[in-house]
């Protein structure tokens, strides 16, 4: 759906699991050969969790679901926002274009690897910090341009409840 795309807002997420961060080697750009976190673009009519949970699926065969965004990133041209995920189900593999392997690999290793780039490891850190990220919080709403999201500071959960 190249012609639906919109290069100007992307996401991404970390996905823990038994201690393990999923990652795919990337095949193209400046992080070619490295080790990221899946994520892309979104989709005319998507919304950025929609999106990230599309792009797992398409790019390494797991589904997700985006519990807390952990990281945004913008400027004068676009935005990027990383959520932390849960994984839910599937098994890692290869999309055989945009990246060549999928794999699960311990987070301590994850984050000493010199080819898994910086902005990945700061984002891994991020997702280590659970509980801390901003939740989405469900609210009422009347307009009819939805659906809508917000994401903030839950003041509902305390610091040491789970997520």
């Amino acid at each position: 759906m190249e012609g639906n795309t919109n290069w100007s807002w992307s996401v991404s997420a970390v996905v823990i699991r038994d201690g393990k961060v999923l990652l795919a080697r990337h095949t193209y750009g400046g992080g070619k050969g490295k080790l990221i976190i899946p994520g892309g673009y979104l989709e005319a009519g998507e919304t950025p969790q929609e999106a990230v949970v599309r792009e797992y699926l398409e790019e390494t065969g797991v589904k997700v679901a985006p519990r807390q965004i952990i990281g945004i990133r913008f400027n004068a041209h676009d935005w990027y926002v990383a959520f932390a995920a849960d994984y839910v189900s599937g098994e890692a593999r290869s999309d055989g274009n945009e990246n060549s392997e999928v794999l699960w690999i311990p987070v301590d290793e994850a984050l000493l690897r010199e080819d898994v780039p910086d902005l990945t490891k700061k984002l891994i850190a991020c997702a280590l910090e659970r509980g801390k990220g901003l939740s989405c919080i469900p609210y009422e709403g009347s307009n009819r341009n939805g659906p809508y999201s917000l994401y903030g500071i839950d003041s509902d959960k305390t610091e040491t409840e789970e997520v």
